[in-house]
């Protein structure tokens, strides 16, 4: 698990003035998915990040400024891609349901 609390990450320790945080959970008919990935992809569409869901279905990224690409990869499910928008000093909060 990657830190998750009920409700969601925990952002103790992180100084969020000075990080673009993009953060959510994935759902797979209504529930948590705890098996798959979700990709960072840049404007063009390149890869630039990855990282599993945690136990209950949370994930988060350290981005840049600018709009982003998420890709959800999750098993018996066809991809999803959702576009953010990070900015330095705010958290993007997305639910992806697959």
């Amino acid at each position: 698990m990657c830190g998750a609390t009920e409700g969601g990450l925990s952002l103790n320790g992180i100084n969020t003035d000075i990080e673009a945080i993009v953060q959510g959970q994935v759902t797979k008919g209504g529930e948590p998915v705890s098996t798959g990935y979700v990709r960072l992809l840049d404007r063009t569409g390149e890869f630039t990040a990855e990282v599993p869901v945690s136990a209950t279905g949370h994930f988060r990224f350290f981005a840049g400024d600018g709009e982003w690409t998420l890709r959800t990869l999750v098993p018996g499910a066809e991809p999803v891609d959702r576009k953010v928008q990070a900015a330095v000093g705010s958290i993007a909060e997305v639910e992806i349901a697959v």
